[in-house]
Order: structure tokens, then C-alpha cells, then sequence
């Protein structure tokens, strides 16, 4: 699993957020998306590494802007994890 992190400029309000969540929906195969509008935010979880160039051009044309993008692979955290060191 990958976990990308996007840095959104111009979400406002919820509205927003569902408008990028969308965006992401339609452009690339993930398992997850969740974005914030007050951390400005996007978090995308997917199988295999995403085409960032593809993903900010679609959120490009909804009117927000990438600024901003980071992969890395994702660890699931279980309720236990405090646990593992």
C-alpha cells in the first residue's frame, strides 16, 4: 500500500473537499481518499504509486490547486500498534 499526501490550495469548506475526493475518484484506482479543508489536505491510499502529474492537472481543473505532493509506503496502524516497538 502507498499512502500520498497532497497539499491543496483553495478548499474552503466541506463541498470542497468532497469536490477533490471526487476528482481523485475518477482519476486514479484507490482504496481511500479523505481531504481536509483545514489542513489543507488530501490523503489518498492506493496499491501502487499514483501519476501525481495526472491527479494534479484533474484537481487543476476543478479550480484548487496542488501545491505540493508526497508518497510513501503506508502501514496499516491496528489498535495495538503502540505495543510494537
Amino acid at each position: 500500500m502507498v499512502e500520498t499526501v497532497l497539499k491543496v490550495d483553495g478548499m474552503m469548506c466541506g463541498m470542497c473537499e468532497s469536490h477533490v475526493n471526487e476528482v481523485v475518484r475518477k482519476t486514479a484506482q484507490i482504496k481511500k481518499v479523505t481531504s481536509s479543508h483545514t489542513k489543507g489536505e488530501t490523503v489518498i491510499l492506493s496499491e501502487e504509486p499514483l501519476d501525481l502529474n495526472a491527479i494534479r492537472k484533474a484537481i487543476a481543473e476543478t479550480g484548487y490547486t496542488v501545491t505540493d505532493a508526497e508518497s510513501k509506503p503506508y502501514e496499516k496502524k491496528g489498535f495495538f500498534s503502540f505495543l510494537k516497538k
